[in-house]
């Protein structure tokens, strides 16, 4: 019976070892676990200020591009404006050539109306770049949104 109860306090001991050892193994596999949770959190934390950052520019650029596109659309029509005076200063110009009467003041108003038309011209360009420039980054925006969703797809998958 000595013999036999010996033989049984070396294997509880042996157990009692192991079950120490798996304890200890379970105490750091649950603080790793709740370290990755942490982590896990501080990065969704992240990745959605990120959204709001960038969904914040997206409304921005969007105000932007829709002040650029009335703005060019008041150049435009500014410009339409404006080409009809250049054509009745023309025609004004050529029925005083005919008529030979105040030549030199409707070559003045005609190159004073073209000169504002090529101004008026200039800035309808560059209000066109800009929107043009707005919309090269509104679609910028939109694929980094596209990319966002796919890494929250990935990581939703992932998990």
């Amino acid at each position: 019976l000595k013999e036999e109860n010996a033989i049984l306090r070396s294997k509880i001991n042996k157990l009692q070892i192991l079950s120490e050892t798996r304890a200890d193994r379970m105490r750091r596999l649950e603080k790793k676990l709740e370290e990755n949770k942490i982590k896990e959190e501080k990065e969704a934390q992240d990745l959605e200020a990120m959204v709001q950052h960038v969904e914040q520019n997206l409304q921005l650029m969007t105000k932007r591009a829709a002040k650029a596109e009335s703005s060019s659309a008041k150049l435009r029509q500014e410009n339409a404006q404006l080409q009809a005076e250049l054509r009745n200063c023309r025609l004004e110009n050529e029925a005083l050539r005919a008529g030979q009467a105040g030549l030199t003041a409707a070559k003045h108003n005609a190159e004073l109306a073209l000169q504002h038309l090529l101004r008026v011209t200039t800035s309808s360009r560059a209000s066109i770049r800009q929107l043009l420039s707005g919309a090269e980054s509104l679609q910028l925006v939109a694929d980094l949104l596209k990319s966002i969703d796919r890494i929250s797809e990935l990581s939703e998958d992932g998990q």
